[in-house]
């Protein structure tokens, strides 16, 4: 199950609940081959960066040609570190929307908790669920996430 800790800033619940606050930054420090290399890795680079995983070190960029792991976007760097560390609270606020198909998905196998500072747009459709922690609420559609997130982030 998804899980979201809304917060307006670094003070508000982060501390508390020692969310780690610059995903790629961690990822630049502990990413391993596997990390790159793992199919779902793989997936998210290609649909979220438009890059080819070759190896471990090695990706093919339209844009930037041939780049290490580090040079890719903050996103999927996150994505990659909340999957492959489900028990760590990881700030996804570096993720756009593009990254919530991802975050969904990865959800259906592990329980990951993420902290958002921005009403990040889900395609909920009533299957899916996210667990709001500030509250301890969940919700199944966009109507419902909307007015939490609102709730929470504007106040």
């Amino acid at each position: 199950m998804l899980k979201i800790l809304f917060s307006r800033s670094y003070r508000d619940d982060i501390e508390k609940y020692n969310v780690v606050e610059n995903p790629p930054l961690a990822f630049d420090i502990r990413h391993t081959d596997d990390c790159i290399t793992d199919p779902l890795s793989v997936e998210m680079i290609k649909a979220i960066d438009k890059s080819d995983v070759i190896g471990p070190n090695l990706i093919q960029s339209p844009v930037l040609g041939p780049i290490p792991p580090q040079t890719l976007s903050g996103g999927v760097k996150t994505l990659i570190m909340i999957n492959k560390h489900p028990d760590m609270i990881f700030n996804a606020t570096h993720c756009g929307d593009n990254c919530s198909p991802y975050l969904l998905k990865i959800a259906k196998d592990k329980d990951i908790t993420i902290n958002l500072r921005y009403l990040m747009h889900f395609d909920l459709d009533g299957d899916d669920e996210i667990f709001i922690v500030n509250d301890g609420s969940i919700v199944k559609t966009n109507k419902e996430f909307t007015y939490k997130g609102y709730k929470f982030l504007e106040g």
